[in-house]
């Protein structure tokens, strides 16, 4: 049953409230998308029973605790390859993942690349707030350049990640990218990813306020989330190929979209094949043995 009314949706349905208080520092963004993430799914009429959540290790991959459903806090950079099989296994259940962009784009690159390439039906979503936040505030992929860091103390002199650009380029059928300054609009393209029939990788640009905010001066919480609003335009992904990433010019919305088979749909498709085909050949056997 898909639900329209935001008014008949409480997010306490969804969380173990005995996990609460959660870890999640004042200000960061990581709480406003797992919001936005359980009311698409609301929405969407998702059963809990029929939900599986995998999220790898950092501050995005402490956020499976605290849903409802079946969840799985795996090693770090390999919850993509924990989705794949899961998601090959039980083709029937919504399989989201939960990933930062350390454990995404850093050690669970190569998995994020063969992910997108294979378009399993499953959902990703990259909470990114250009840090490792966890461990200490290092530098990572999606660190802007000049940017402070634990790591970068003389600034980041590293070009980073389009990680939506890669997503594309690697395959993937659905790729968006949303803010945490638009509630609605993030929700939306969570509701449509988890709609789409096939791979569907959503970058959500987060504030780090404690540990990336206070180093390079910021300001408050508000204020690093007001700054969000002057850094997005609506874009089609062939314009955002060449902007560089957290200019004043970011694209965001549905960046790419194609239509093409699903992995999952695909395997179990040759793997009925092969299955009749060797049957067939056992029965012409058989039948030449008898004659």
């Amino acid at each position: 049953m898909i639900v329209d009314s935001a008014a008949e949706f409480d997010v306490r349905e969804y969380l173990r409230m005995e996990m609460m208080p959660h870890f999640l520092c004042p200000g960061c963004g990581h709480g406003i998308a797992l919001r936005a993430l359980l009311w698409a799914i609301h929405e969407l009429g998702i059963d809990k029973d029929q939900l599986a959540v995998v999220s790898g290790i950092g501050c995005a991959g402490r956020l499976s605790a605290y849903i409802d459903a079946n969840t799985f806090h795996v090693t770090h950079g390999r919850p993509l390859a924990y989705a794949t099989g899961l998601a090959l296994a039980r083709p029937d259940l919504h399989v989201v993942v939960i990933t930062g962009d350390g454990d995404c784009l850093a050690i669970g690159g190569n998995h994020l690349i063969h992910a997108c390439r294979r378009n399993l039906k499953l959902t990703c979503l990259m909470l990114n707030n250009e840090v490792y936040g966890m461990t200490g505030g290092q530098v990572s992929p999606t660190t802007s350049e000049s940017r402070l860091t634990t790591t970068t103390p003389l600034g980041n002199a590293e070009p980073n990640f389009d990680a939506c650009a890669l997503a594309a380029a690697a395959g993937a059928s659905f790729v968006g990218r949303e803010v945490t300054h638009h509630v609605p609009k993030l929700k939306e393209l969570i509701r449509s990813g988890l709609a789409h029939p096939g791979f569907a990788f959503i970058e959500v640009l987060c504030d780090c306020t404690e540990i990336f905010g206070r180093k390079n001066e910021l300001g408050s919480s508000a204020e690093m989330v007001l700054r969000q609003k002057s850094d997005l335009r609506p874009s089609a992904y062939r314009d955002s190929v060449d902007t560089p990433f957290r200019s004043n010019d970011l694209p965001t919305g549905i960046l790419a979209k194609t239509d093409r088979p699903e992995y999952g749909a695909a395997y179990r498709k040759a793997a009925a094949a092969q299955r009749a085909s060797k049957a067939a050949k056992a029965s012409t056997g058989a039948n030449k043995g008898k004659a």
